[in-house]
């Protein structure tokens, strides 16, 4: 049985360039913080992955701080300035989410002194949400504006169009792995003159922010990733991404009345299909492609593992029973027209069925 991987939002299989300069990577046995040849050899590797991926988020070099992923990343927000509060947009990544205080984030518009931080692209339903302009009258949860705005970037880069130095945040976080880099690298993108805590104390790398000896092999991967993944936007791949997945949605839609696709009308990422068959449970839908030679999802990738509804499609005011039946399929550069049409013939063949069970 040849497989079919259409979960991509969740890793997004490494590139050849990635490895390759991994590969190179592993045989430089100097450690970056050395000032002898070797040592300045890995610093050199460090500094070209960072121009890599300061040039696919659209910042300065220097406003890119390693990490081992947007989680860690995401820990600007406990680090934050001031110590002041954090406001989550309620479809957020848990990476983002984790860090909100429950107790103020429903009774009071936030203002000055505030971060608000939100994800520029939904990882399960897809959804683009353009971040709000930092002038008055234009950020949710109230009429004033916050002093920071940190962004998850980590969907949206290499697949549609952005650029930090336009963006109007502060932060932003990504990790490797979802543009084909290696998995645990990511980074945290700072602007530059804006001063937080470190993300851990040490021996003061990555210019302060983040102490610990730099991960080489991954950061070399990470940013030969980065430059392999504008390219693709440049040469117009995700165009073509995105007609397989309008080929996929019009198929399904076709065999299937009681589906509900979210975001259909939207701004959506090129690759992502999130849809709903109320009834039937996505944990259930996922087994059973799986069996069938299909990898998705139902949910973000770091829940998938647990039984529990969206909390992302119930914010969206979805009910709890739709919510626990989406799942999400999201392709990449390397899926095909085959491979889409495949996946629709074979659920749409076990929705069937469960439409006569359930009859």
């Amino acid at each position: 049985m040849n497989r079919v991987y259409l979960d991509h939002n969740a890793t997004t299989p490494i590139r050849p360039e990635a490895r390759d300069a991994m590969i190179t990577a592993m045989d430089q046995i100097g450690n970056p913080s050395s000032v002898h040849a070797e040592g300045r050899a890995a610093k050199a590797m460090v500094e070209r992955a960072r121009a890599q991926v300061a040039e696919a988020v659209g910042c300065r070099p220097q406003e890119v701080i390693f990490t081992s992923g947007a989680t860690e990343a995401a820990r600007a927000l406990q680090n934050r300035p001031n110590n002041c509060d954090v406001f989550v947009d309620a479809t957020a990544h848990d990476a983002l989410w984790s860090h909100l205080d429950l107790s103020n984030c429903n009774e009071r518009p936030f203002g000055p002194g505030h971060i608000l931080a939100m994800g520029l692209a939904n990882s399960e339903t897809g959804i683009v949400t353009l971040p709000p302009k930092k002038v008055e009258g234009q950020w949710p949860y109230g009429a004033r504006r916050a002093d920071w705005l940190l962004l998850d970037i980590t969907q949206a880069v290499g697949r549609i169009p952005f650029s930090f130095a336009w963006s109007d945040a502060d932060m932003a976080v990504l990790s490797a792995h979802k543009i084909g880099g290696p998995k645990g690298v990511g980074a945290l993108i700072l602007k530059q003159g804006l001063d937080i805590n470190p993300l851990a104390v040490g021996g003061g790398q990555e210019m302060g922010r983040r102490s610990g000896t730099e991960n080489v092999v991954g950061i070399a991967g990470f940013g030969a990733a980065a430059e392999a993944a504008v390219k693709d936007l440049a040469n117009g791949v995700w165009e073509n991404v995105a007609k397989f997945r309008n080929i996929l949605e019009n198929a399904l839609e076709a065999g299937s009345k009681a589906t509900i696709f979210v975001g259909k009308d939207q701004e959506r990422l090129p690759n992502t299909l999130c849809f709903a068959t109320p009834g039937w449970k996505g944990e259930t839908q996922v087994m059973q492609m799986d069996l069938a030679g299909f990898a998705i999802s139902a949910g973000s990738a770091c829940s998938s593992g647990k039984v529990k509804t969206s909390r992302v499609l119930t914010a969206m005011g979805y009910d709890e029973v739709t919510a626990a039946s989406a799942i999400r399929v999201s392709l990449g550069p390397w899926t095909t027209e085959d491979d889409v049409l495949r996946f629709a013939d074979t659920w749409l063949e076990k929705e069937k069925k469960h439409r006569a069970r359930a009859a």
